[in-house]
């Protein structure tokens, strides 16, 4: 049985749903603005959050309300049709279909998550699989000129942390050697897929070589491999590359210019539940190994995502930290790398840390 087979015939009842806006100043330097979905049936709710980055889309759909005609009986599978036969933008989105992905599977995890609350049942137990302990990684830019300060300052008060680094030019010789003698530093993202945002990294012959050569057991995340240069100093290093901004469904997976060992799956970035299932499906048929991005989710939607990852891909370097580690300086308690399983008794949920 396929993965979304377990859940397609859910019954699930709406009654209507309700939007709660968040917002957060995270380490990227930017005021984060998402939407919670409460999904409402038979008095309970389904949450799903939604990502989409662009502030004056999601206060567009607050200030639009629940306008979408939901209500009903469904099964599961045809209540996540419906939401993808809607227009679920009361404007056209300011990054158009990247957006939409991220709006539909806001709307399909409350959807699983109302028809297994509905159904007294949590996902993992459907599913036939056991959350386990889950492995994280804390995203990080060092800023510019970029220094080891955040690095030792979040080390000074989390010693276990282990880091996936945001790769620039301005990078030094010096601080390479710094952060390699740290040994905390799992994975290095190039950015070298990203157009017209404020992370975009050029392809930079020098800055990869330095990499290469300083961080031989990490992951090269999103690097450029058509770039002559560049692609030149990874001609080697095909076994430790791994994909994340172009991945958003199993074609892409398909078209990367050499077969992966390993890809993140973000499920927000695969924008529905049955193809979210059926990506999970084919890197276990094709041995692709998987680890789970965040979003910079403010609510519900980190847990959702990490209860995704406890199931299907625990022990890879997720980048799915608590989200009091987005803050410029992450605050005492917050709980250490794995993350005990903490799945709730019913529905999609996770409990918060």
């Amino acid at each position: 049985m396929s993965t979304f087979a377990a859940l397609a015939d859910l019954p699930v009842q709406v009654d209507g749903y309700s939007l709660e806006g968040l917002s957060a100043h995270v380490s990227s330097g930017f005021e984060r603005l998402t939407t919670v979905v409460h999904l409402h049936g038979g008095g309970l709710d389904g949450v799903g959050e939604d990502v989409v980055y662009d502030a004056e889309d999601q206060i567009a759909l607050q200030e639009a309300g629940p306008v979408l005609q939901l209500a009903g009986s469904w099964t599961l599978a045809e209540l996540c049709d419906r939401v993808d036969e809607l227009d679920l933008f009361p404007v056209e989105p300011q990054r158009g279909e990247v957006s939409r992905l991220y709006r539909r599977w806001t709307f399909h995890s409350a959807a699983l998550d109302l028809a297994l609350r509905q159904a007294g049942r949590p996902l993992h137990e459907l599913l036939g699989r056991e959350p386990r302990p889950l492995t994280f990684v804390v995203s990080l830019r060092l800023g510019e000129p970029p220094t080891m300060e955040p690095i030792e300052r979040r080390l000074a008060r989390y010693p276990t942390l282990r880091f996936k680094l945001d790769a620039t030019s301005s990078w030094s010789e010096e601080l390479i050697a710094s952060l390699a003698a740290s040994g905390t530093v799992d994975s290095i993202d190039f950015k070298a897929l990203y157009r017209g945002t404020i992370v975009d990294q050029a392809p930079d012959p020098v800055l990869y070589e330095r990499v290469v050569r300083a961080f031989p057991d990490a992951w090269l995340e999103d690097p450029d491999v058509v770039d002559p240069g560049t692609a030149a100093v990874l001609l080697g290093e095909h076994h430790r590359i791994t994909w994340d901004a172009p991945i958003h469904s199993i074609a892409d997976i398909e078209a990367l210019p050499f077969p992966p060992r390993m890809v993140n799956i973000k499920p927000s970035r695969i924008g529905g539940l049955k193809r979210l299932c059926d990506t999970y499906d084919y890197c276990a048929k094709h041995g692709i190994g998987a680890y789970g991005g965040g979003q910079f989710e403010l609510g519900p939607g980190r847990g959702q995502a990490q209860y995704l990852a406890s199931l299907f891909h625990p022990d890879t370097p997720n980048d799915l930290a608590p989200v009091g580690f987005n803050e410029s300086d992450p605050p005492p308690g917050l709980p250490s790398s794995p993350l005990p399983v903490a799945a709730e008794p019913t529905g999609f949920r996770r409990r918060a840390e």
